[in-house]
């Protein structure tokens, strides 16, 4: 199958009605708009619910005041330009201000706009930040999407972190598993490479962002095939959407076909309060039995999902919600304290850590080191940054 045309103009997507393709421009000149034809080919025009039409395609909902640029202030993270070093053994590679798709729901949004730079194109300073830490020994390169970057660049990543001795494994952040699965499986290069660094001591895993269970086409099942042979594991992560996967069915399907590919079913995210995201939004309590009753569908290999909240101090697990409590654990911890165990009032209208009464008492704000208060509305237009998008 010949590679997807990618679209930046709304305006050339005859299948929106020209009204709506103007009361869409102004979303689309605030922030980036890019799809192609595979993944457009996905979509039920015919249903304005359509979810995979509500993952790309610009919603009047982004306009509204609302959430924060940088919902987990990962802008305390940086140790040096491009990388972040927020959990102990963990390192974060911002390779890509680029995607394949632009999904609406974006808890990064912040680096598509005009005035953000936080991926480099030199990377040296992060890798060599790395080295010099041996305790790190796994990295994730994203972005942005790190399956964006040319095969030789990933290449020459991966040779410097597979030179460092105590990097085990190697992260890829990615859409592209199902937004345009032919980059993978009609590229021989960039599999040999992921073979060649991928082994039974060191591995390569991707992290896939597959979100509904109508992106697993048999494209997508051949892409997957063609990294398992590659010697890559894939695994999967997703946020919980309102209007696009809010259904037990839709969840527990979505559970079902990534254990029957192979690919682990690793997260489901609470939707992170990033500016532009509320359209999205759903209350911890509805999160929680979502999942819950998609988990009572499926088996015990989809049940192995872990639904948990990417916040400041840490990835905080979800473990029930009942009777107006929240019962939660740090499974990821910015100051260590893994496992430890909370119980908080839950609010009916709680959707994320910092709505929940009493939080403060098991954490400390990381200090700013920018001011991220910016309104949607005051942004910039970004014809420039659009330009330097087309293409990947």
């Amino acid at each position: 199958m010949a590679q997807p045309k990618y679209i930046t103009d709304i305006g050339k997507i005859a299948t929106i009605p020209e009204t709506e393709r103007k009361r869409l421009k102004q979303i689309t000149d605030k922030f980036v708009f890019r799809v192609n034809d595979y993944y457009l080919n996905l979509i039920d025009w015919d249903d304005p619910e359509d979810p995979i039409r509500k993952l790309v395609i610009p919603n009047e909902g982004e306009l509204q005041e609302y959430g924060r640029w940088d919902a987990s202030d990962e802008d305390t993270n940086y140790v040096v330009p491009g990388c972040q070093h927020k959990y102990r053994t963990t390192a974060l590679l911002i390779v890509s201000e680029v995607c394949g798709a632009y999904c609406r729901y974006c808890f990064r949004k912040r680096l598509f706009r005009n005035d953000v730079k936080e991926a480099m194109s030199d990377v040296d300073p992060g890798l060599d930040y790395i080295s010099n830490h041996p305790e790190i020994n796994n990295v994730l390169l994203t972005g942005g999407d790190s399956l964006i970057l040319a095969t030789p660049k990933l290449r020459s990543i991966f040779e410097r972190l597979r030179a460092m001795e105590h990097v085990k494994i190697i992260r890829l952040g990615s859409k592209l598993p199902v937004f345009n699965p032919m980059r993978i499986y009609e590229d021989e290069v960039l599999l040999e490479t992921i073979r060649e660094f991928s082994n039974a001591d060191r591995r390569i895993y991707v992290m896939a962002h597959i979100n509904h269970p109508r992106e697993i086409t048999p494209e997508a099942k051949r892409g997957f095939e063609a990294l398992h042979s590659a010697g890559a594991i894939v695994v999967n992560q997703t946020p919980i959407l309102r209007g696009i996967n809010d259904d037990p069915a839709v969840l527990g399907e979505l559970l079902d076909q990534l254990s029957w590919a192979g690919v682990t079913p690793y997260y489901f995210f609470i939707n992170r309060p990033v500016a532009g995201n509320r359209d999205f939004v759903l209350s911890l309590e509805e999160a929680y039995r979502i999942v819950e009753e998609a988990k009572s569908r499926t088996s015990g290999l989809g049940k192995r999902i872990r639904l948990s909240m990417s916040h400041t101090s840490g990835k905080i697990e979800i473990l029930a919600i009942e009777n107006g409590k929240a019962y939660l654990k740090y499974h990821q911890s910015r100051e260590e304290q893994y496992g430890k165990f909370m119980i908080l009032d839950c609010p009916k209208d709680a959707s994320w850590f910092d709505d929940l009464p009493g939080n403060e008492q098991f954490w400390e704000p990381p200090k700013k080191k920018t001011d991220e208060v910016v309104s949607v509305n005051e942004l910039p237009d970004m014809p420039e940054r659009r330009k330097r998008t087309v293409g990947g």
